[in-house]
């Protein structure tokens, strides 16, 4: 296997049994390089937002971007906000496969309670880069809104991420 050059992104994709298709990487190495990726991105994407005031979509895209975008299947992500929009918690909360996640909103609302959320963002990411919201993601997120809504927990926002951009429900008018 080759890459490009210098393409840390590419690199940062790849399974610890792809990287020891790459000569001179034995498993030792491979595990020792996606230990230092997933370092590099967690301290990456633990700066931004480390109890940090959410002010725009755009803000939490970058964000979301830095923590989903070596996923190559779909995953389903929440932010936990408190009063202020400062984030309590970020979590996983579902992966799927190449083509879709199922998020459980008891799930969401109870990990809302938990971390003491009074505003939720949910997250999902689209490998394929597609940033065009499915019925499925239309109906998740209005169901999610309402039951939010029994316990006093606005959804604020539900971001579609890839790495060519992103798609804000809120900016469209979706919320």
């Amino acid at each position: 296997m080759k890459l490009g050059k210098d393409n840390l992104g590419e690199l940062g994709k790849l399974s610890i049994k792809e990287l020891m298709k790459i000569k001179g990487i034995g498993e030792a190495k491979a595990i020792t390089i996606a230990a230092a990726l997933e370092l590099g991105r967690r301290r990456e994407s633990s700066a931004p937002l480390d109890k940090t005031i959410i002010k725009s979509s755009g803000d939490i895209a970058r964000y979301l971007q830095t923590k989903l975008k070596d996923y190559r299947h779909e995953v389903f992500a929440v932010l936990y906000l408190n009063r202020a929009n400062k984030v309590n918690h970020f979590e996983i909360v579902s992966e799927g496969g190449i083509t879709g996640t199922i998020a459980d909103p008891r799930i969401i609302l109870r990990k809302a309670l938990e971390n003491d959320a009074v505003n939720i963002i949910l997250c999902h990411n689209h490998p394929s880069g597609s940033l065009k919201p499915s019925r499925a993601d239309e109906q998740l997120t209005n169901k999610i809104k309402e039951a939010a809504r029994f316990l006093d927990i606005a959804v604020i926002d539900h971001l579609i991420v890839s790495e060519d951009g992103y798609y804000s429900f809120a900016d469209e008018g979706l919320l």
